[in-house]
């Protein structure tokens, strides 16, 4: 006779492995996004010990790159600070997504699922699991240690790369390229409906417009807008439904 909990463990195990298969398709993507990083970080004049430590605390290639010519430039530490949290803003949005489907789970347990949420979480995660927050708990945490595998992994490997053959590989190869179509690989699946569609031209738009805004707070606006450019189209779709 199985034991009680015999049934959430194995669709735990079941979840863990779908998530894997579905990690490693950005796999690529991420390792060069992660090289083009770890470059930048040994050419702005960091050690490579500095550089190690960077990456595998932070682990935010958008706020790394973002105050890597304020840490060239000797800018203060609030200022790298300030730099930091304002580009990672965005991830307010998405934990406030994700974060009702873990609210179970003890403050450490979710501070650490705090530290590997990235981009691809969002794209990934709310498909898989559209229902209630209270529902499938055990293949919801299955999931997301499956997902956070092949991404940090690819990512940190791609870093340390990017750092030892920073001299070596020119910037003009443009692989960070690869990075960006990963995440359109995740993204374009999702825009099912016209609401999405609201929302991504609304985005691309302010991205393009907003670039020169410093700090990088463009892509802050662009989340803003995009959302609620989303939020109009769907509240007018179920006014005419």
């Amino acid at each position: 006779m199985n034991p009680p909990n015999a049934a959430p463990i194995s669709l735990q195990k079941s979840a863990f492995h779908e998530a894997l298969l579905v990690g490693w398709q950005t796999g690529p993507g991420l390792f060069a996004w992660g090289m083009v990083t770890g470059m930048a970080m040994v050419q702005s004049g960091l050690s490579l010990s500095q550089a190690l430590l960077m990456t595998f605390t932070v682990y935010a290639g958008s706020a790394q790159l973002a105050v890597l010519p304020l840490i060239a430039a000797l800018a203060p530490a609030s200022i790298i600070f300030l730099t930091a949290v304002l580009v990672n803003l965005r991830f307010v949005i998405f934990s406030a997504v994700i974060a009702p489907h873990f609210s179970h789970l003890p403050w450490y347990q979710r501070l650490v699922c705090g530290y590997f949420h990235v981009d691809m979480m969002l794209g990934v995660f709310p498909r898989r699991f559209p229902g209630p927050a209270h529902e499938n708990r055990e293949e919801k945490l299955g999931y997301f240690a499956g997902l956070v595998i092949p991404t940090w992994s690819s990512w940190q490997v791609g870093s340390v790369a990017g750092m030892l053959l920073a001299s070596q590989i020119p910037s003009s190869w443009g692989i960070g390229f690869a990075g960006t179509l990963a995440l359109l690989t995740i993204t374009i699946p999702l825009i099912k409906n016209w609401a999405a569609v609201a929302g991504v031209v609304v985005a691309g738009a302010v991205s393009v417009l907003a670039i020169s805004w410093p700090f990088r707070l463009g892509l802050v606006m662009a989340i803003f807008a995009g959302i609620a450019a989303a939020m109009l189209v769907d509240h007018f779709i179920q006014e005419d439904a």
